[in-house]
């Protein structure tokens, strides 16, 4: 594990290429940063687990606070909203929580909760789709085959307080560690009932999506108004929910948005996420207002370190985003810990954050898990059983 304070990895990437100019405000406002988390689950039969579309009986069951608990964009899913919160200890708690309740609920209908980022196996028959149909045949009629992958579930940690200036600043300087959340986060192998050859394949397949994947690199905050009027007129989204980019200004809150990593069955990796992506937004308000320039990030490299931090994960190799050099993930990811570490540790979240990288990197990622539970007996049901037990591991 690198220490704080080391020369490493980090310090070579953020060297890379010359400077180009901040945008934003030249002194944002320092405030304690928040966090919140959005997490999809899928809803499987507790004996065959295939998913069941259950969602309405299990909020009903569920019951809940308004706006925690509710549905996702099939009957398939539900998802739970954390409070705000101000520590990542809080965050825990409040995940903790809602887990179970949804968990308990599940069970009550003869389900399981399932934090996977996949069905793993095909789903079987027509989509059932949430109470929004109208919305949703639309969505289907536009994009076809596309809606397909509406079966899958992501994390979304909003960081805020951030008025949208800041935020679009905020967003270049974190869009270049994107690749390393995925890789971290990784944990859809399977889909449709076979190994896609990917860590994760939900970063793929949600890509395809005309309104997802990487976001642009903004020249100011009316260059990403722009950019999402662009998509709503070229007809690439229906409205400002369907901006689906891994990163993005909230459109509801006053938060940053990031919503690139796969969701994650164990809680501590989910607050892993959480605890790195604060610290990266807080690294780059320090950087603005140190007013240090942004390096210069080459979009085609960007798009390739994606693709190889969705393919490989945390066991093979990926990009270094500025200059496409190939470095073990696990460099990437130590390198990303180094990068934060003041930050982290200024809010107490660094032995927690480098001690679930080290078990990450010892035990392996959930697509690695995944894979393994799967080479025991090559059942794919072991592997819904093991993300299963996992999810419910509070």
């Amino acid at each position: 594990m690198i220490e704080p304070g080391n020369s490493t990895t980090s310090d070579s990437i953020a060297r890379t290429g010359a400077a180009h100019h901040t945008v934003g405000p030249a002194v944002p406002p320092v405030v304690p940063l928040t966090v919140g988390v959005e997490e999809e689950f899928l809803l499987v039969d507790a004996r065959t687990f295939r998913v069941v579309p259950a969602a309405g009986l299990v909020l009903a069951t569920a019951g809940g606070l308004p706006g925690e608990l509710h549905p996702e964009g099939t009957r398939y899913q539900v998802e739970l909203s954390t409070p705000v919160t101000h520590s990542t200890a809080a965050l825990r708690e409040e995940l903790a929580a809602l887990r179970r309740t949804l968990a308990r609920a599940a069970r009550a209908h003869g389900c399981r909760l399932l934090a996977s980022p996949s069905p793993v196996v095909a789903v079987e028959g027509p989509l059932h789709l949430t109470d929004d149909e109208p919305r949703q045949r639309e969505q289907h009629r536009r994009f076809g085959s596309l809606t397909e992958t509406l079966v899958s579930c992501g994390r979304h940690i909003h960081i805020g307080t951030l008025d949208v200036d800041t935020a679009v600043a905020v967003s270049n300087r974190v869009r270049p560690w994107l690749p390393t959340l995925i890789a971290l986060a990784a944990n859809s192998p399977f889909w449709g009932g076979r190994d896609t050859g990917h860590a994760s394949w939900r970063a793929m397949a949600w890509a395809g999506w005309p309104s997802a994947g990487l976001p642009p690199h903004y020249t100011s905050t009316a260059h990403f108004r722009r950019s999402v009027q662009t998509l709503l007129g070229s007809g690439a989204a229906l409205d400002t929910k369907m901006v689906y980019w891994d990163l993005r200004p909230s459109g509801h809150w006053p938060t940053l948005e990031i919503r690139a990593p796969d969701m994650s069955a164990d809680i501590d990796t989910a607050v892993l996420q959480a605890e790195l992506a604060r610290a990266l937004v807080a690294t780059a308000l320090r950087e603005i207002t140190e007013r240090r320039p942004e390096p210069v990030l080459r979009d085609d490299v960007l798009r390739l370190a994606r693709w190889r931090a969705a393919h490989d994960g945390l066991e093979g190799c990926g990009l270094d985003p500025y200059s496409g050099a190939e470095l073990p993930a696990a460099d990437l990811a130590e390198a990303l810990l180094d990068l934060v570490a003041p930050e982290l540790a200024a809010v107490g979240d660094l032995d927690h954050a480098a001690k679930t990288l080290a078990g990450l990197l010892r035990d392996g990622s959930g697509a690695h898990r995944q894979r393994a539970a799967f080479a025991r007996r090559q059942d794919l049901t072991d592997v819904l059983r093991h993300m299963a037990d996992e999810t419910e591991n509070f």
